[in-house]
């Protein structure tokens, strides 16, 4: 199995760097869910490097919000905070509809974005991803091109910030198939509107969209989450 310091010993601020994308990214696939508990000496042996690196990246989650550390217990992944959560989604839908009203009065800065996202989401049923981790990766990209298309370089920031911090919670939606028809009808309706320069309708749509996504995670538990977790596991 080839690991991260294979072949030649990067810089080890670049294997910290890797580490902590290869942490991130498991807790966004649910191969890390909330009240895991993690290694500093299982993760090092995993990746093939040391325990430097592995610390740096661990505390570097700490510091964002995903991980703990306690004395008698060592590392382990932070319970959902429905409360933080639900201010991350009023931000969230304060930025993008700040976004979408200057999409729909000024137009985009670059019209290629909004052409790419028409080739996705403008389609018929028939051409409809149905893999949970594309059309939640598609989701994403769909909502931070509406607002990079505006133009506004700091809130593009923020937004991605936020849109970093929910990920987790955000890719639950497309474990379901119901939720996969219904983001892709409710994107179709608002890149519509976009298109058409109806920022009224436009707003009213987005805010109905991503409110339907803020009710769903309050449905979460850790059940919900293991589930989550065995049906994207790769079998064998």
């Amino acid at each position: 199995m080839r690991t991260l310091s294979a072949l030649a010993e990067p810089p080890r601020a670049n294997l910290a760097d890797q580490v902590y994308a290869r942490l991130k990214a498991d807790m966004h696939d649910f191969t890390l869910i909330p009240g895991d508990r993690l290694s500093e000496a299982e993760i090092g042996s995993r990746l093939g490097v040391s325990r430097t690196p592995v610390r740096e990246a661990l505390f570097r989650l700490r510091n964002e919000g995903f991980l703990a550390v306690e004395a008698k217990t060592g590392w382990f992944v932070k319970p959902l905070d429905f409360g933080r959560l639900d201010e991350l989604y009023d931000l969230r839908i304060t930025l993008e509809l700040a976004s979408i009203v200057k999409l729909c009065t000024h137009g985009p800065q670059d019209p290629a974005e909004l052409d790419a996202l028409k080739e996705v989401w403008l389609v018929p049923a028939s051409e409809r991803c149905a893999d949970a981790r594309e059309v939640g990766m598609r989701d994403e990209r769909f909502h931070a091109t509406l607002v990079h298309a505006a133009g506004n370089g700091e809130i593009t920031r923020v937004h991605w910030d936020v849109t970093e911090r929910i990920r987790i919670i955000r890719q639950l939606d497309f474990t379901r198939s119901d939720r996969i028809d219904a983001t892709y009808a409710e994107h179709a309706k608002i890149l519509r509107a976009v298109l058409q320069r109806k920022p009224d309708q436009a707003q009213l749509l987005l805010k109905s969209h991503v409110e339907q996504s803020k009710t769903e995670v309050r449905k979460i538990t850790l059940h919900t989450l293991h589930e989550a977790r065995a049906r994207l596991r790769p079998a064998g």
